[in-house]
């Protein structure tokens, strides 16, 4: 299936940066590896629910129809929305921002001007390290600045930290 996707405007534009949605995709892995935090969840929190269900009878008129509702929805959630995920989020880093899109029914642009830049965070969780995966996160002092790049490749991961870790050095301002 073809993606039709919006003409890209100049990441620059009179001077300022402009909203556009960034070009690159995430790992593929990062489909097996949302399943599989996913099925982990479900594992727990649907076996504990299922263990009291069968060992407190007294939880059972409305433990059952939770069970009932629950199961469904993890099902749904990981047949779905790994992929769904996987589809929407993209990522950029160019040499004035780093950008970022995610969400499933909203969408979440995002934006980090360099200059912003506070700090440049790797980390990888035992199943990320298994699929050789890594999340970036590029933080400002803003409460809303933000940005969590999750399912890069460990290689694509640290290539982006050492680069936005350059530019930033390099890129004057105040980093607030």
């Amino acid at each position: 299936m073809a993606e039709l996707s919006p003409p890209r405007p100049p990441p620059v534009q009179a001077g300022r940066l402009s909203l556009r949605p960034p070009s690159r995709r995430l790992s593929r892995r990062f489909i097996l590896w949302r399943t599989l935090q996913t099925l982990c969840w479900a594992i727990g929190v649907l076996g504990t629910l299922g263990a009291v269900y069968g060992l407190v009878e007294a939880t059972r008129p409305w433990l059952g129809p939770v069970l009932l509702v629950a199961g469904p929805l993890y099902a749904v959630h990981l047949a779905a929305i790994p992929t769904l995920r996987y589809l929407v989020h993209r990522w950029e880093t160019t040499d004035d921002a780093v950008y970022a899109l995610s969400g499933g029914l909203t969408r979440k642009w995002q934006i980090v001007p360099i200059s912003r830049i506070q700090s440049i965070d790797t980390s990888i969780g035992p199943i990320q390290r298994y699929l050789r995966l890594a999340t970036v996160t590029v933080t400002t002092a803003s409460a809303e600045g933000s940005i969590t790049i999750e399912g890069l490749d460990v290689r694509e991961a640290e290539e982006a930290t050492d680069r936005l870790r350059e530019l930033a050095a390099a890129t004057r301002g105040d980093a607030t």
